[in-house]
């Protein structure tokens, strides 16, 4: 198994994910090649909680527009979110926000 860590890259702190976090549900941004099972353990390990569900998204890269001399377009990097519904206990970083 891998490391927790390295499964979990950061939590999502946005408005959204507030707002969810207020019902229990917590959302990170988790390695692409990740599945439920892994993200549930790796919680789970990493802030002592019990899991009930686990979503995962697929987020597309956005397209950008970039001058460097002329102009050029590329995109984004692609990445994957978790949203975490927790039966016991609370996930401290998102706590005071």
């Amino acid at each position: 198994m891998r490391d927790p860590r390295d499964i979990i890259i950061r939590p999502l702190i946005t408005e959204k994910s507030l707002r969810l976090a207020r019902e229990g549900k917590y959302t990170f941004e988790v390695a692409p090649d990740a599945n439920k099972h892994e993200i549930k353990s790796a919680v789970e390990m990493l802030f002592k909680v019990r899991v009930g569900d686990v979503h995962t998204i697929n987020v597309k890269g956005k397209q950008r527009t970039m001058f460097w001399g002329r102009r050029t377009t590329g995109r984004t990097k692609n990445w994957k979110k978790a949203i975490v519904s927790v039966k016991e206990g609370k996930i401290d970083i998102f706590e005071g926000l």
